[in-house]
């Protein structure tokens, strides 16, 4: 039993520096963002790599930040019937949309971002949003961690509901 909380406070650890890495490339974004449209508006004078590098900076705090927001239980439900339901039901709900819906779609999702990162290095494949062309394999592989780590934070959620529903009792 120590050594799976030992498991589980690793993973959460994992995904808080994840979205802490996030929560850095949001400024980066804003600045980016701001270099360009001042460039543009006020000298006439667009840049050729910030609309991709705004997609890729964006596109991997999402991606980064998926896990952090599963950790903190900050992703949105619809929660019509589930704010009624005991703690215990709550998380056999968890246990059997985690089951049905989750993993199997994280197993595709991981499935197709590995071979599209994996892809992307052996190809040498570039973003052709504008005439920059920068490399396209840190964004692809960027998302695909992103991918890994949201689904293993769902994989510790999965364990401590299912630790709740056996022994009526909190795994932490």
């Amino acid at each position: 039993m120590r050594a799976l909380r030992l498991i589980l406070k690793v993973i959460d650890s994992i995904s808080q520096q994840a979205g802490s890495l996030a929560r850095w490339l949001c400024p980066a974004l804003v600045l980016v963002g701001a270099y360009d449209v001042i460039l543009r508006y006020a000298f006439n004078a667009p840049t050729v790599w910030a609309y991709e590098t705004m997609i890729m900076l964006g596109g991997a705090t999402y991606a980064l930040g998926w896990a952090y927001t599963h950790l903190h239980k900050s992703h949105i439900r619809v929660d019509i019937l589930y704010t009624r339901l005991s703690p215990r039901k709550k998380a056999l709900t968890d246990l059997i949309c985690a089951a049905v819906f989750f993993f199997p779609m994280m197993a595709i999702l991981i499935r197709t971002s590995l071979w599209w990162a994996v892809e992307a290095w052996s190809i040498g494949e570039v973003m052709i949003e504008s005439y920059w062309y920068p490399p396209a394999a840190p964004f692809r592989t960027a998302i695909a961690v992103g991918i890994c780590l949201f689904t293993l934070q769902g994989l510790a959620q999965f364990i401590r509901d299912l630790y709740f529903v056996i022994r009526r009792k909190a795994l932490d």
